[in-house]
């Protein structure tokens, strides 16, 4: 009933707290469609993601930014969240906090979606156990990968792909 990398997103959200691979899956499921019919609410979600991800590395501005981005795209989806199971009232009154908290540059504490749909619920329970990690867990602030990803993970194919791209242009350009 739900796309898979949204049962990812939740599961890397609320099991290792790896906000970065968050981010990582749900941008590539919203990649997948034409940019004409892109869904606003991933990259809502995607924004709580990174926002959590900049707050818990004591960045303000950038955590108070994209939480900001992600109130602004949330608030206009109702239907869309609660198609998705999330208890789209409390979504939002929890956004908001954090965000007030944010500003008073507060620590980060874990946070949780609210998840209206008992049954996603148990199966994303279930899939966290899976990848060895309980549902619900404290962020692991001793695991670089998990705090510090976007400096520490291998960009080679990235870097590569740019390149391509960038290559492409140019020669399109000349001709």
């Amino acid at each position: 009933m739900y796309p898979n990398a949204y049962i990812e997103y939740l599961v890397y959200f609320h099991g290792p707290r790896d906000f970065f691979e968050c981010h990582e899956v749900l941008e590539e499921h919203w990649k997948k469609d034409n940019k004409e019919e892109r869904k606003p609410h991933w990259v809502g979600l995607i924004q709580v993601a990174v926002s959590l991800y900049h707050q818990r590395r004591n960045n303000f501005s950038g955590a108070i930014r994209m939480m900001t981005s992600a109130l602004n795209i949330l608030s206009k989806e109702a239907e869309n969240l609660k198609l998705l199971g999330l208890q789209y009232e409390e979504l939002l009154q929890r956004l908001e906090q954090r965000l007030t908290d944010m500003y008073e540059y507060k620590d980060y504490e874990e946070f949780n979606l609210p998840i209206a749909d008992l049954d996603l619920l148990a199966y994303c329970k279930q899939k966290s156990l899976e990848i060895g990690t309980l549902w619900g867990s404290d962020s692991d602030f001793e695991n670089g990968m998990i705090i510090h990803k976007h400096t520490l993970r291998d960009r080679s194919e990235v870097i590569e792909e740019r390149l391509k791209q960038q290559y492409v242009k140019e020669k399109e350009r000349k001709a």
